[in-house]
């Protein structure tokens, strides 16, 4: 196979939505921290919704972006947690993937701790081919063509190969 045509993983973004600021979200930033080994970093909300008690500019969430070796283990890790199962809708159409955990104690490893709690997570895995660097760099960047973009089927048979993953 052509190695400008192999699939790999770009980036995987771990995100917990706590909602609300102060000791619940410490104890997630805590756990994020535990699970990938990497400090998480605050989001804040975008706007106010006075049914949630949310004000704009109120820190939520917390996300870690994980990259090359990092993402490719916790990525696997999380993936058994639920089963090694992910269903056909959770693949877009460029080929990136997203799904989530209801509780992080599923995971292999992971215990309960009292003083962190349960949290569950979203996991977005973004793919690309080599040669994606030329729609960021700052210097005559261009479009990735079509026929070089990854494509939903692509990023499934990827999943198959390097995850073990059922997709149904």
């Amino acid at each position: 196979m052509n190695p400008m045509e192999q699939v790999k993983i770009n980036k995987a973004t771990v995100n917990i939505g706590v909602g609300e600021g102060g000791e619940q979200l410490a104890r997630a930033e805590k756990l994020l921290n535990n699970i990938t080994s990497q400090k998480p970093v605050r989001t804040y909300s975008k706007v106010t919704n006075p049914e949630f008690g949310i004000r704009k500019g109120q820190p939520i969430a917390c996300k870690v972006t994980l990259r090359n070796e990092k993402a490719f283990d916790t990525v696997k890790l999380i993936l058994a947690g639920i089963g090694n199962r992910i269903k056909a809708g959770q693949f877009d159409k460029q080929g990136n993937v997203s799904f989530g955990i209801a509780e992080h104690i599923e995971i292999p490893g992971m215990r309960y701790d009292p003083e962190i709690g349960i949290f569950g997570m979203n996991v977005a895995v973004t793919f690309e081919k080599p040669g994606y660097r030329i729609k960021r760099r700052k210097i005559q960047n261009k479009k990735v063509p079509s026929k070089h973009q990854v494509t939903k089927e692509e990023t499934m048979e990827f999943m198959k190969e390097k995850f073990q993953v059922e997709i149904e």
